[in-house]
């Protein structure tokens, strides 16, 4: 513990001093609370984030023309696709991809530090139910698909093996996403093959450069960004955890998405099989003005562009065949060997960029009021996890099916796109497709046969309610065998012990 004469020395050395202004008015636990926040800071560090943040605050962006011209797509040889590639080619990939599996070389890594305020709940994001029938989490989906894939990799290759589950928090994430986990016995995994850590969290900004209080005794912190893994791993000995369990390849995926392939095979086998130590998911963006970041080469380089960065003309290029030049839509779902983040981790991380996010940071004001501010009043400062692909040696890109694998949950339901009832439609009508492929046939409550319809607009409920437990398939396999000429009813969740009555009709 420092003493407020040594925390009001390091802070005017940092040009910060009026962070004290209220030290009279704070009690002795709370004097006691903030001396301790206040020693975490270096003052020349601490100088350098206000100065930086302020700065790139007012920084104009860069010209359009400007980045255009170093533009190019990833050469056609280094992407693969569901779409794009033959069932042969996708079985060999698949392959590959249980038989890494099944040696304990894989793990996947969720970020998972954000809270769920733009759905209008305190807790996070991976505890929110979108509104199933059986009533699961996103937390619960992504733990079941874990667990269903270990049981796969097990048959085909008649040997346990084990997806150790590395979950990145932060400091507002991590107490309410360890007790859910416990309240809910690790949804039947390991609890020591689920291993959580916190993110750094760095200090609000005000634009003219000073930290922001959120009260009188306490600093205004937000965690650095998904790309604060990097430095997170190194933190909390991540890496070595990795290394001693004998991983060598890392699936990392953000916990907004509720189609999210956990651990995919056929992602991980292409990237083994074509050498890869860095790896992206994308889907075809939907048109070219859709606000998605693309996977693309900026003078050589691999790496992420904001669609803001880029000028309508060029967002409009095609090939001769119609398709978008710049269609990669990036889905913040990579694939990294444990070399490459070791790497980036221990050399590289200091390199990133940080993005400028302009925030409502609630606070209190010169008077000690506390205030929820109507329009932007901070800057907080980010890095992306996808920031290291500019370090790749070997860097692929992956396309996939957006009804099959993207569907985010960022927005409440008076959103337009990207809310709980989004979520919910795609996975239900995922399920309804698999149903039928399997042979089913759906009927109403009045056993009203309904009839078929495989291909559905975005905005279309599917005819029947048919939720399938990740338990039961991982991504549409063995239900043959379960729902083959079975008539089902309206609404079904069809959990294990449903699937094995079913089977033995």
């Amino acid at each position: 513990m420092i003493s407020v004469e040594e925390a009001r020395a390091r802070l005017e050395a940092a040009g910060q001093s009026h962070l004290l202004r209220f030290w009279p008015e704070l009690s002795p636990g709370e004097r006691r609370r903030f001396l301790g926040e206040l020693a975490q800071f270096d003052p020349a560090q601490l100088r350098g984030h206000c100065r930086a943040a302020a700065e790139a605050a007012r920084r104009e962006p860069s010209a359009h023309d400007r980045l255009d011209r170093r533009l190019e797509p990833v050469p056609p040889e280094f992407v693969g696709g569901v779409g794009r590639s033959d069932p042969d080619t996708l079985k060999a990939w698949e392959d590959e991809g249980f038989l890494q599996i099944s040696r304990n070389r894989v793990a996947v890594l969720l970020l998972a530090g954000g809270q769920g305020t733009r759905l209008g709940v305190s807790y996070p994001k991976g505890m929110y139910s979108v509104g199933l029938p059986s009533g699961r989490t996103l937390y619960q989906i992504q733990a079941e698909r874990i667990q269903k894939l270990e049981r796969l990799a097990c048959e085909k290759h008649g040997s346990k093996c084990t997806i150790p589950w590395y979950i990145m928090t932060s400091e507002f994430t991590l107490e309410p996403t360890e007790n859910f986990f416990k309240e809910n016995n690790y949804f039947n995994l390991a609890r020591s093959n689920v291993v959580m850590f916190e993110q750094r969290m760095i200090p609000a900004v005000s634009f003219d450069g000073k930290v922001i209080l959120e009260n009188k005794g306490k600093i205004a912190m937000a965690p650095d960004g998904n790309g604060g893994l990097y430095q997170a791993l190194l933190d909390n000995k991540i890496l070595e955890d990795m290394e001693k369990r004998g991983v060598q390849y890392l699936h990392v995926y953000c916990v907004d998405n509720i189609l999210v392939k956990m651990a995919d095979p056929v992602f991980i086998g292409f990237c083994v099989k074509k050498g890869a130590d860095c790896g992206a998911k994308v889907v075809e963006k939907a048109h070219p003005a859709e606000p998605v970041g693309v996977v693309c080469r900026v003078g050589g380089v691999y790496q992420v562009v904001e669609y803001s960065e880029i000028s309508p003309e060029t967002a409009e290029k095609r090939h001769s065949d119609g398709t978008l030049v710049y269609s990669a839509g990036n889905i913040c779902n990579h694939f990294f060997t444990l070399d490459f983040l070791k790497a980036v981790s221990e050399k590289c991380e200091s390199k990133l960029k940080q993005h400028v996010a302009l925030k409502k940071v609630p606070c209190v004001d010169e008077e000690g009021n506390w205030v929820k501010p109507e329009k932007p009043n901070g800057i907080k400062m980010e890095k992306f996890v996808f920031d290291v692909f500019q370090f790749s040696r070997d860097f692929v890109a992956f396309e996939v099916r957006r009804e099959e694998e993207f569907s985010p949950l960022k927005n409440a339901d008076t959103a337009t796109k990207d809310t709980p009832a989004t979520a919910r439609r795609a996975l239900l009508s995922q399920h309804y497709r698999w149903a039928l492929a399997a042979g089913a046939s759906l009927v109403d409550s009045q056993n009203r046969k309904l009839p078929p319809t495989p291909r559905l607009a975005d905005s279309e409920d599917p005819p029947a309610t048919c939720e399938i437990s990740p338990l039961v398939s991982y991504f549409g396999e063995g239900l043959e065998a379960v729902l083959k000429g079975k008539e089902l009813k309206s609404p079904l969740v069809l959990e294990e012990k449903v699937a094995e009555e079913l089977r033995a009709q």
